[in-house]
């Protein structure tokens, strides 16, 4: 691709379209190898846009044009330019109707953009922008009309014939096909568009809304696995309901469907009243799926629900906003889980992922705002940041205006916005009204990168029993952002006494200036600081607490988030201390405060499940390495094995007993249905396997070895295999043998086994890698398996990756340059694997930078990949 092409778009440059299209007739005739469309629009110029140019510019890629007719009359080869981005024509007319008839090739498309073949069933991906490998069209989300889409194809080979909307008509045929008709009422913009066809199996049930309308809801996937859909079946309602009863959103067309798709390049797509699914995220069963599994299959079902209203009914007006309705929902599919399960889990298991992801997204050379300022590739910027950090701004919000004040935001916002392609602008504006706070200072949250960073001191004066903590914030440079304006960070804050009850309950202080100093009177005694509970603010907290301080917030924190934190910064604050003795060459015995600890956490039995697996379980290598501005993979890896040895050796008969305790009170379920406490207790039971295993002793093995082998759910045969995973073991290569005979022809377990052989660590993994990778079972053109491998690879197996011979860097580019000939946005997120190549020691960045390269430099590269290695590069 030439390098005039790469050029960005910017958010500056947004302005409205000259053309309207008023309404839309969409008809596909589809066949075994291509299919016809045939789009009929009715287009006006944009009566709110002063240009007057005659030209009408769609979008256009892949296609291969049949035919032009305006108003009714067919359009000459000089009435028009064709080029392989776009078609332009002109007109002066005020408005005019244009059909436009293509030809494309859905079975050969393998970047699952677009209309495309997964599993003999025909389904579309139109988000951001695949629409325009359908048809020629304003292929733009601002650009909204109604659709009614004709379906024809053979009747035997695809029975179902889905699209947006309501069904109005359907009938035979001759030469055994039949057509569907489908009309959605509501205005959508292009990337909303879905059809699906294919001979599939359903799964059908209703809902009832509040106001008494009766909801058809089906759930479609491949033939004889409907009965793995009845878990997604009753997320699904529980969403409905959850939305009704929390935001007063009622679904608003007569049928709610999903379909269930093997190839798909992201987890989900809200699409207008057909949502279509990555298998992963629907299908299970107590057999075949994790209760890890049945948890995101919820919490996505309802995410893609509530795109309805956020997302769906209003939408953003250009993709710089895609936070706008992402960030929104992620918020409120967060929130819909913490009603189902722990709210305090569920908000550490939310920062987990954001510290050890978008963190380092905000570290690294790709760290861009919530909402971007420019692009090469939209695709690229489905990311952590718009995600994950987005949902975080719309939860400072709520910290900020009340839970009530925020409620009455979200019903002036559909109040004012219903129907409309909006910014993010708009969104804090409903707030504003609703609230009556002045969230100008907060915006900036929308437009700086990076991650601030908050100091915190105290004193106490016992004379005057007054206590003062001095805030101050402050935000590393990231690219193209050398000056950061001061933030509107709430730090929600309480004091605690020394048996735990609160001297100042939760309170939560505004810090808007750069040093601020807070007083808090009449405090009887020297308190504890509880900084930051329920992390009200994604940034990085400095206090100076003691190992025996850290000790207390674990054991008699009122916050479970705090005393999960207390016990990430004590092993952390270990860890580097660990981490630095190996490099001088010294031993440095494991602090004993967090052998305590860790004891103590073991022995308590007042814990929830799910919480005392979370307090005992370590970091990850990922999150470990953001800790350093130079990577010592030697070091990081002696250090947390070094750490967890210890910890184990001297609680190993407590986490024995542990575990016997939860064997015993699992033999004593009825069921092996996944239910929350069943949940609580596996997955307590599997970190305790997993720790004892990693003291290297057969008992452990044979401990393991026992789960798997009378394991009744896939939760215990998984838990059995990552126990066994973390070094080349006799045991662990006779398991793994045997689940990979056992499940080789179920693809989404298998995928299980196919990620744990990638993040397998030790001088084995670049060799087990390349096996797994011309293993019949490893399909190179699925997403899932791609992710599974590779990126797992990668980005879990720290000492496997980064070995010193760099061959496993060449490796890694030589899959993504196969990919991106084929699948561009699937190619590129396996480069960002590379993005913080500059961290590590010079040996192994010159390695790194070899290959990052290597891609910049190979011809006919797609826009995604380029754009996220040069950045990487530069």
């Amino acid at each position: 691709m030439k390098d005039e092409v790469r050029q960005p778009i910017f958010l500056k440059d947004y302005r409205a379209t000259d053309f309207i299209i008023e309404s839309l007739e969409l008809e596909f005739d589809l066949f075994e190898d291509h299919a016809v469309v045939t789009n009929k629009m009715r287009i006006k110029r944009n009566p709110s846009v002063p240009s007057k140019t005659p030209n009408l510019f769609l979008n256009g890629e892949q296609l291969e044009l049949v035919e032009i007719k305006m108003n009714d009359k067919l359009l000459e080869r000089e009435k028009f330019y064709l080029d392989e981005k776009s078609l332009s024509l002109n007109s002066n007319e005020m408005s005019f109707e244009l059909e436009i008839k293509t030809k494309i090739l859905p079975q050969n498309n393998l970047a699952f953009e677009g209309l495309y073949k997964s599993g003999g069933m025909f389904c579309t991906q139109c988000e951001a922008e695949g629409f325009r490998k359908i048809t020629y069209f304003l292929d733009r989300p601002d650009v909204m009309t109604k659709y009614v889409v004709s379906i024809t194809a053979d009747k035997l080979k695809y029975p179902i014939l889905l699209s947006n909307g309501n069904l109005i008509a359907k009938k035979d045929l001759a030469n055994g096909r039949h057509f569907a008709k489908w009309q959605d009422p509501f205005k959508k913009p292009s990337y909303l568009f879905a059809l699906v066809a294919g001979d599939l199996g359903v799964l059908e049930d209703n809902f009832i809304t509040k106001s008494g309308r009766e909801i058809k809801l089906q759930i479609f996937s491949h033939k004889g696995y409907e009965s793995r859909c009845k878990h997604a079946m009753h997320s699904l309602k529980k969403a409905m309901k959850w939305d009704e009863d929390f935001f007063g959103l009622e679904y608003d067309l007569d049928i709610f469907m999903i379909v269930a798709v093997d190839d798909f390049n992201m987890g989900a797509m809200e699409n207008k009243g057909l949502n279509v699914f990555n298998s992963k995220y629907i299908l299970a069963n107590s057999e075949t799926a994790t209760d890890v599994d049945y948890e995101l299959i919820l919490a996505i079902i309802g995410h893609e629900y509530f795109h309805n209203w956020t997302g769906n009914r209003i939408t953003c007006r250009d993709w710089f906003q895609l936070s706008l309705k992402e960030g929104l929902t992620v918020y409120r599919d967060q929130e819909f889980s913490s009603t189902v399960f722990s709210r305090a889990v569920k908000r550490i298991e939310d920062v987990i992922r954001l510290r050890t992801v978008q963190f380092a997204e905000d570290a690294g050379p790709m760290a861009h705002p919530v909402r971007p300022q420019s692009f090469i590739e939209i695709n690229n910027f489905y990311t952590p940041t718009v995600y994950e950090k987005g949902a975080e701004v719309i939860r400072m919000i709520h910290t900020i205006i009340g839970a009530t004040n925020f409620r009455n935001g979200m019903d002036k916002y559909f109040e004012l916005y219903d129907g409309m392609a909006v910014t993010t602008e708009d969104f804090v504006h409903a707030m504003e009204l609703a609230s009556g706070v002045n969230l100008t200072q907060f915006k900036n949250w929308y437009d700086q990168a990076g991650t601030p960073e908050v100091k915190a001191s105290s004193e106490y004066d016992v004379k005057t029993q007054c206590f003062k903590l001095k805030l101050t914030q402050s935000c590393p440079v990231t690219p193209g952002q050398s000056v950061k304006k001061n933030f509107h960070i709430p730090v929600a804050f309480a004091l605690l006494a020394e048996d735990g009850t609160e001297l100042l309950k939760e309170t939560v202080l505004h810090l808007k200036e750069k040093e601020q100093i807070f007083h808090f009177d009449n405090i009887r005694q020297k308190p504890i600081a509880s900084l930051l509970r329920s992390f009200s603010a994604p940034v990085k907290l400095e206090y100076e607490y003691t190992d025996s301080e850290l000790s207390f917030l674990m054991a008699k924190d009122t916050d479970s988030f705090n005393r999960w934190e207390a016990a990430q910064k004590l092993y952390c604050r270990t860890f580097m201390k660990q981490v630095e003795a190996k490099q001088k060459g010294v031993k440095l015995d494991v602090s004993s405060e967090l052998t305590t600890a860790f004891q103590a956490i073991i022995s308590n039995d007042q814990l929830d499940y799910h919480l005392k697996s979370l307090l005992l379980s370590f970091p990850s290598e990922s999150y470990l390495t953001q800790l350093f501005e130079k990577i010592d993979v030697e070091s990081i890896t002696f250090a947390q094995d070094t750490i967890v040895k210890h910890l184990i050796e001297n609680s190993f008969s407590a986490l024995e007993k542990l575990t016997h305790s939860l064997t015993d009170q699992l033999s004593k379920l009825k069921s092996q249905e996944y239910t929350h406490e069943a949940s609580g207790l596996r997955s307590l039971k599997n970190t305790c396997l997993r720790l004892l295993c990693q003291n290297d002793s057969p008992q452990a093995f044979a401990h393991a070895i026992s789960q798997f082998t009378k394991a009744k759910n896939m939760t215990e045969e998984i838990g059995a295999l990552q126990a066994l995973n973390h070094f080349d073991s006799k045991e662990r290569t006779d398991v793994f043998q045997n689940f990979y005979e056992k499940w080789k022809k179920e693809t989404l377990v298998i995928n299980k086994w196919i990620a744990l052989q990638a993040a397998c660590p030790g001088g084995n993994s670049l060799a087990r890698v390349q096996k797994t990778s011309q293993d019949s079972v490893f399909d190179k053109t699925n997403p899932n398996k791609i992710y599974d491998l590779f990126f797992r690879f990668g980005y879990d197996n720290l000492s496997g990756f980064h070995a010193k011979s760099g061959q496993a860097y060449e490796f890694l580019v030589d899959q993504i340059l196969e990919i991106d000939s084929r699948n561009p946005q699937v190619a590129a997120r396996l480069v960002s694997i590379f993005n913080h190549w500059k961290k590590f020691d010079s040996n192994r960045k010159d390695l790194m930078k070899t290959q990052i390269t290597r891609i910049v430099e190979t011809k006919n590269l797609s826009n995604n990949v380029f754009e996220i290695a040069s950045r990487a590069l530069n």
